[in-house]
C-alpha cells in the first residue's frame, strides 16, 4: 500500500480481523502507522474485491469461472496471437508489484516466457528517470542514494512529499517524527515545491519554483559551489570521472540567469548553496515532482551532482546506499566494476521511442494498439495495474483497449481497466500471502530485514498469485493450461541455484545444484527463492533467522560503500554520462523560452490516496473532499473562479470539469488535481470509490509530452486553459 514498510500488529477473531495497529517492537517503524495500515482490515474484506476468475460473455457481461476454465479460455486465445507474433502481446504491471514477493520473483518469469518487447509499467509515470540517472553514474537501477535523514544537518528537498508518501526511494516510517527530529537537534530543512505541502509546512523554508524548472536551480546552485570554491567532493574525485565536464556545462546557469526561469530570487539560491555546502552533513533530495516533468533526468542527475560537490555522497549524513539483504544487484559478483548501463537495445514501432530497464514508455501504449501494421499490439496482459487512470491521455488508452482481440487481468478488483479484459484472475488476500519487501528494502534510510508468513491459511478455492504466474508462463511457453506448476517452480530456483554457483563471490559458489536445492527444502515458490536470495546476501541470513525474528532484523545504519557498489564498467562515478551531457543544451535553450503568463497543472499526493484502487476503501476516502483544483487566488481573481464551484480544464489531451478549491498553498500560474481519480466509468465495479469519483487528472496528461532522456511522461507542467462552468440560463 505504500513504501513505508511499517510493521503491522493485527488481532484476528478466527479468520476475522479485530483489530490493526502499529507494531512498537518493529525494529524499523516502532508502531508508527497511518490509515493506510489501518485500512488493510478494509481491503481484506471488501465485498468488492474478486475472489473466483471471470470471463467476459458475448453481451460483454462477465461470468464466474473455475479456474480450469478461465486458463483454457487463456490458451485457447493467446496461443494464436503468440504464435503470429510475440510482440503482438503487450504487458503492463501496476506499482503493487513492486510491493508483492509473488509478483517480483515470478513476474520476470511470465515476461521472459511471453518474449515480447512490448513491456510497461507505472514505472515510466514515476521513478524511472532518478533510477536511469543512477545507472549511468553507478551502475544500476537500484543504486540510488537515499538521504541518511536520521544523521543530517541540512536536508535540501524538492518535488516530494515524505509526510504524504512516507518517502518514495526512500522507504522511511514515520517521516513527520524524522524531520522533526531532524529539526530539534538544531538541522535544517528547505523544501523547493510549487505547493505548500504538508511536508513544507514542516520546512524552516519553503520556496515556490515554477513546474518544471528543478533542473536549472540545481545547475544555479553548482555553478554557485564551482564560483565561490565551496566544491569539495573529498576522496571521492579520485573515483570520479567527469568533473571538469560539469563544471564547463554549468557555466552559463548563473544565479541571475536561472532566476527568472525558476522564480526563486538569485540571491535566495546564492545562500541555499552556500548552506548546502557550509552543513556539517548535508542531503540532496528529489522525487516523484522533479521525475515527472520534461527535464526529469537532468534533474535527478543534478541531485547526485550536488551530493557529490559537497563532499556529501556516501558519508554519514549525507546521501547513502543502502545494503539490502537479498536482491540487491551491487552486492553481487565482483565488487566496484560491472558492465554498466545500457539503454535503447530496442525501440517502439510508432514512435521509436528508446527502452529502458527492459521496458518502453508507457505514454506509447496505446498508439501501439491503435495504430495498425506489422507488429500492432493486439493482446494485453495488466498485473495490479490500472493504466486507464494512471497513464497520459487516458481516454485514448481507455478507447484503444477496446480494439484489442484478447485481454487478460491479474486484480483483486473490477477497475476503469480490467472491466475491459476478456479474463479477470483474482489474487488472495495481502492477509493469506508472505510478505518480504525485497524491492523497498533496497532504498530504505536504515538496513532492515523484516519476513511476515501469511497471517491467515490460504483460501483453498484462491490459488497463490506465483501459482497463476507460473500457469500463465505455461501457457507462453507452448505448455497449454495446465503446466506442471511444481516443475516450473523448481526449474526457477535451479536457474537461480546455477547462477549463484557460478559467481565466485557467492557462498555457493562450485556447490552441486542438487544439494543446494535439497537444503532448501521443504520450502517452495516465493519462500525457497527468498531463502536462497537471503543465503548468498551480504549478511548472509536465512530466512529461518527472519521467521524467528518477527519484528525484523535491524542491521544497522547506512554505511559507505560506494567504492564497493560501483558497478560501472570503468569502476569510476560517472558524473558527466554522455547521454545526460547531450541533453544539457536543450535545458539551456529553456533558459530563454518566453513565458506566456498561462497556466500549469501539477499533481499532489494524499496521505490516504497513494493509488487508484485504495479509493475504494471507506477510511481512506473519509473526510473532506480529496479531489479538487487548487488554484491560488490571484488565478481564481483573474479566471473569475469560485471556490466551491467547477471549472473546465483543457489541455492539448482533452478537458475534464473539477471543483475548484481557492488556496495560497499552490504558487500564482500553477493549478494542482491530484493523481489517481476518476471513478465515473461504465462496467467498474468500484462502489465506495464510485461515491467519491473525482477527476482524472490523466485526461489532461499529454502523451506527447515527455522527458526526452528517459521517455518518462510529463505529469508536471502540463500546459492547461481553465474557466468557470456556468450553467446555462433556463428559456
Amino acid at each position: 500500500m505504500c513504501e513505508a514498510t511499517c510493521g503491522l500488529e493485527i488481532t484476528l477473531d478466527g479468520d476475522q480481523v479485530t483489530a490493526v495497529r502499529g507494531d512498537p517492537d518493529d525494529v524499523f517503524s516502532h508502531g508508527f502507522l497511518c490509515p493506510k495500515g489501518v485500512a488493510l482490515k478494509e481491503l481484506h474484506e471488501d465485498p468488492d474485491r474478486i475472489r473466483e476468475p471471470l470471463i467476459r460473455q458475448a453481451d460483454g457481461s462477465f461470468r464466474r469461472a473455475s479456474w480450469d476454465e478461465a486458463f483454457e479460455e487463456i490458451d485457447r486465445r493467446l496461443a494464436p496471437i503468440l504464435a503470429a507474433d510475440r510482440n503482438a502481446i503487450a504487458t503492463y504491471l501496476g506499482n503493487p508489484t513492486a510491493h508483492l514477493l509473488d509478483n517480483m520473483l515470478y513476474g520476470p518469469v511470465l515476461l521472459r516466457a511471453l518474449g515480447s518487447q512490448n513491456r510497461y509499467s507505472a514505472s515510466t509515470v514515476d521513478q524511472f528517470p532518478k533510477q536511469m540517472s543512477s545507472a549511468l553514474m553507478f551502475g544500476t537501477g537500484t543504486t540510488v542514494p537515499v538521504p541518511d535523514v536520521d544523521r543530517t544537518d541540512y536536508l535540501l528537498m524538492l518535488g516530494a512529499n515524505p509526510l504524504a508518501s512516507n518517502g518514495s526511494l526512500m522507504t522511511a516510517p514515520d517521516m513527520r517524527g524524522r524531520l522533526r527530529a531532524l529539526r530539534k537537534r538544531g538541522g535544517k530543512l528547505v523544501v523547493i515545491d510549487p505547493r505548500r505541502s504538508r511536508t513544507a509546512l514542516e520546512a524552516d523554508e519553503h520556496h515556490f519554483i515554477r513546474p518544471g524548472t528543478d533542473a536549472l536551480f540545481l545547475f544555479a546552485l553548482a555553478k554557485v559551489l564551482i564560483d565561490e570554491d565551496l566544491a569539495a567532493p573529498g576522496e571521492l574525485a579520485s573515483i570520479t570521472e567527469g568533473i571538469e565536464t560539469v563544471t564547463a556545462l554549468a557555466e552559463p546557469f548563473t544565479p541571475d540567469a536561472v532566476a527568472p526561469a525558476c522564480g526563486i530570487e538569485a540571491e535566495q539560491i546564492v545562500q541555499i548553496a552556500r548552506e548546502l555546502a557550509a552543513a556539517p552533513h548535508a542531503a540532496v533530495y528529489g522525487r516523484i515532482g522533479t521525475c515527472t516533468q520534461e527535464f526529469g533526468t537532468l534533474a535527478s542527475w543534478l541531485v547526485d551532482v550536488l551530493n557529490l560537490m559537497t563532499g556529501n555522497l556516501d558519508r554519514e549524513g549525507g546521501a547513502m546506499f543502502p545494503l539490502g539483504a537479498a536482491g540487491h544487484s551491487n552486492a553481487a559478483g565482483p565488487p566496484g566494476r560491472g558492465r554498466g548501463a545500457r539503454f535503447g537495445r530496442f525501440t517502439s514501432r510508432v514512435r521509436g521511442l528508446s527502452e529502458l530497464f527492459g521496458e518502453l514508455p508507457v505514454a506509447c501504449l496505446a498508439e501501439e494498439i491503435d495504430t495498425p501494421g506489422q507488429g500492432q499490439v493486439r493482446a494485453l496482459i495488466t498485473i495490479s495495474g490500472n493504466p486507464v487512470v494512471s497513464t497520459p491521455n487516458s481516454r485514448r488508452l481507455d478507447r484503444a483497449l477496446k480494439q484489442l482481440e484478447f485481454m487478460v487481468s491479474i486484480d483483486v478488483y473490477l477497475n476503469e481497466t480490467t472491466r475491459h479484459a476478456d479474463v479477470i484472475l483474482p489474487a488472495p488476500s495481502p492477509l493469506r500471502r508472505p510478505h518480504y519487501d525485497l524491492a523497498l528494502y533496497l532504498f530504505a534510510i536504515r538496513n532492515v530485514a523484516n519476513y511476515s508468513p501469511p497471517t491467515l491459511p490460504p483460501d483453498p478455492a484462491l490459488p497463490d498469485e506465483w501459482v497463476t504466474l507460473l500457469r500463465l508462463a505455461g501457457i507462453a511457453f507452448g505448455m497449454g493450461p495446465n503446466a506442471d506448476v511444481a516443475m516450473l517452480d523448481e526449474q526457477v530456483a535451479r536457474a537461480l541455484i546455477e547462477r549463484e554457483t557460478k559467481t565466485a563471490e557467492s557462498p555457493f559458489h562450485d556447490r552441486l545444484l542438487d544439494d543446494v536445492l535439497a537444503e532448501l527444502e521443504p520450502r517452495v515458490g516465493p519462500e525457497r527463492l527468498l531463502d536462497l536470495m537471503l543465503r548468498a546476501g551480504p549478511y548472509r541470513l536465512t530466512l529461518r533467522q527472519l521467521e524467528a525474528a518477527p519484528h525484523g532484523l535491524d542491521l544497522g545504519p547506512l554505511k559507505p560503500r560506494l567504492g564497493d557498489a560501483l558497478r560501472t564498467a570503468s569502476g569510476k562515478i560517472e558524473l558527466a554520462p554522455e547521454l545526460l551531457v547531450a541533453d544539457v543544451p536543450r535545458l539551456r535553450a529553456a533558459l530563454s523560452r518566453p513565458r506566456n503568463g498561462g497556466l500549469v497543472l501539477v499533481g499532489r499526493r494524499n496521505l490516504r490516496s497513494n493509488n487508484s484502487w485504495m479509493h475504494n476503501l471507506p477510511l481512506l476516502v473519509s473526510g473532506p473532499e480529496q479531489c479538487t483544483l487548487h488554484v491560488h487566488p490571484d488565478d481564481a481573481e483573474r479566471y473569475e473562479l469560485t471556490d466551491g464551484q467547477e471549472a473546465e480544464l483543457r489541455s492539448r489531451a482533452g478537458s475534464v470539469r473539477a471543483v475548484v478549491e481557492v488556496t495560497d498553498g499552490v504558487m500564482p500560474g500553477v493549478v494542482s488535481l491530484p493523481h489517481g481519480w476518476g471513478h465515473d466509468a461504465p462496467g467498474a465495479e468500484l462502489r465506495v470509490a464510485a461515491e467519491h469519483a473525482g477527476t482524472n487528472s490523466n485526461v489532461l496528461a499529454d502523451e506527447l509530452l515527455l522527458d526526452a532522456v528517459s521517455g518518462n511522461a510529463v505529469l508536471n507542467g502540463i500546459p492547461v486553459e481553465v474557466a468557470p462552468v456556468r450553467e446555462p440560463v433556463a428559456a
